[in-house]
């Protein structure tokens, strides 16, 4: 287990992070202070408290929504699959699409 120290908001952090983690570790640090001054900017919400957890909510939404987008990407890649197997059996007949 390494260490990390990290920027959030200008406000250092210091971090654990298991061994070869820095990476997306790295990538969730960099959302996180995307979101977070996203909503600064917005400049309705200051303090730094309630800026974390809309950003966290934000996120957790996102989160929560991504199994539908996956979902969606294996049905849409299954379908894909179908018409292939079908334009492979009608071979010279012609294409399904």
């Amino acid at each position: 287990m390494s260490q990390l120290e990290v920027t959030i908001l200008g406000q250092s952090y210091v971090l654990a992070c298991p061994d070869g983690g820095e990476r997306e570790l790295l990538e969730a640090v960099a959302m996180v202070d995307r979101e977070m001054g996203a909503i600064r900017d917005a400049g309705k919400v200051k303090a730094r408290e309630r800026i974390a957890v809309l950003a966290a909510l934000n996120l957790a939404y996102q989160l929560a929504q991504a199994p539908a987008r996956d979902d969606a990407q294996a049905d849409q890649a299954e379908l894909d699959r179908l018409v292939r197997r079908i334009d492979h059996a009608l071979g010279g007949d012609g294409r399904l699409l």
